[in-house]
């Protein structure tokens, strides 16, 4: 009896514990998405998100477009665009950025494909070995609000000293329910990315 009284105690510590876990990454994520660090650096970075036949998705154009805004203003003389093939896509989100972003005046030679990551973290990881064989020290992150707090600690994971720049025009941010259920999402997301970036 007292060995189930002291299981019981010791699986609702365990539950307390994960609970306030859930709610500090709220808050982290919560807080972070109304970050915006953005300042002089060597490249702007875009997360990337679906693309249809070619076409950015309108979240990845809103990223596209916060990304166009930040170069146009002197900030970064390149721009990385990642995301690989999605499932039945036949063009990686990257290759779609970059045509995206040459049609509106950015150099071809400005814009740096990393096609290969199929998450935030095979992304963070493909951006931090180019940087490195470029010898670039700065970037600025360009994603959602929700996923500001998840950027920072991948790019604390993988060494790139980063600055948060999120867009402000995403279908997702205009949607308050929808971004509520995106935000939740990132609460369970970051906790194991901290956990990532510590080994």
């Amino acid at each position: 009896m007292k060995l189930i009284r002291c299981s019981a105690r010791a699986l609702l510590g365990l539950a307390l514990l994960a609970a306030a876990a859930l709610v500090a990454a709220f808050v982290v994520v919560l807080t972070t998405a109304t970050v915006d660090e953005r300042r002089p650096a060597d490249a702007i970075v875009v997360l990337g998100a679906a693309q249809y036949n070619g076409r950015p998705s309108p979240v990845l154009q809103a990223r596209l477009d916060h990304a166009l805004t930040l170069y146009r203003a002197d900030l970064a003389p390149r721009i990385v665009v990642t995301g690989g093939v999605g499932r039945g896509d036949v063009e990686s989100e990257a290759k779609v950025g970059k045509r995206y972003l040459t049609a509106r005046g950015v150099p071809a030679a400005a814009v740096v494909l990393e096609a290969e990551g199929r998450s935030t973290g095979e992304s963070m990881t493909a951006v931090a070995a180019w940087a490195r064989k470029a010898k670039v020290n700065t970037v600025i992150l360009v994603s959602d609000p929700f996923h500001m707090a998840r950027l920072r600690a991948e790019a604390r994971r993988t060494g790139i000293t980063a600055f948060l720049s999120p867009t402000t025009t995403s279908p997702i941010s205009e949607n308050p329910r929808r971004e509520l259920e995106y935000l939740m999402a990132e609460s369970w997301k970051v906790p194991a990315a901290w956990v990532r970036s510590l080994f």
